[in-house]
């Protein structure tokens, strides 16, 4: 005897719910805890929204450090793993995590030196967006973001002075850092 056409699309969307709850289930699984993701500094005026923690169980603050320089620039601050672009209003115009290498500049003020749209990066990992600020000891430090999206071993025997951003904000620190720009590094 045939079934009802009503029972077959009932087993049929029945399936394939489970199908979707399922990949659903293995996505949320995999997926990261938080997903990186840049913040423009004026949606929130500075203040932080996250839920970041820093070394010291404290929360991370996306506000501009008060103690990163005047005028136009770009603030890197080591132990947050972040970045401000600041304009010359003193206003940053764009915040976001990086992911350092296995070594850090001293906190000091710098200068981009040189920009490159592609190259393979110290570690073998094709990058782009690359603005270089200092050199120390045969080490290049400078922002970039890898072209398959990874980011570089804090903990590589080989020293390494990439700064990874995603794709999203290398192209803004592009735009923003040319030649002669300062680069305040802060601890």
């Amino acid at each position: 005897m045939p079934r009802s056409t009503g029972t077959v699309v009932a087993a049929l969307t029945a399936a394939a719910l489970g199908c979707v709850g399922f990949l659903a289930y293995q996505a949320s699984a995999t997926a990261p805890e938080r997903p990186s993701h840049a913040q423009h500094a004026g949606d929130s005026k500075g203040k932080s929204k996250s839920k970041d923690q820093g070394k010291h169980g404290k929360r991370k603050s996306t506000a501009l450090p008060g103690d990163s320089g005047s005028g136009l620039r770009v603030v890197y601050a080591l132990e947050d793993r972040r970045v401000w672009l600041v304009g010359a209003d003193e206003q940053p115009t764009r915040t976001f995590e990086v992911h350092p290498s296995s070594a850090s500049p001293a906190p000091g003020t710098y200068e981009v030196t040189s920009r490159r749209q592609s190259t393979v990066g110290s570690d073998g990992v094709k990058v782009e967006h690359v603005v270089v600020f200092h050199t120390e000891e045969g080490v290049v430090f400078g922002f970039s973001a890898a072209i398959d999206g990874s980011t570089p071993d804090p903990n590589a025997t080989k020293k390494t002075g990439g700064i990874r951003e995603s794709r999203e904000d290398a192209s803004a620190m592009w735009d923003f850092a040319q030649v002669g720009t300062r680069v305040v590094v802060i601890a």
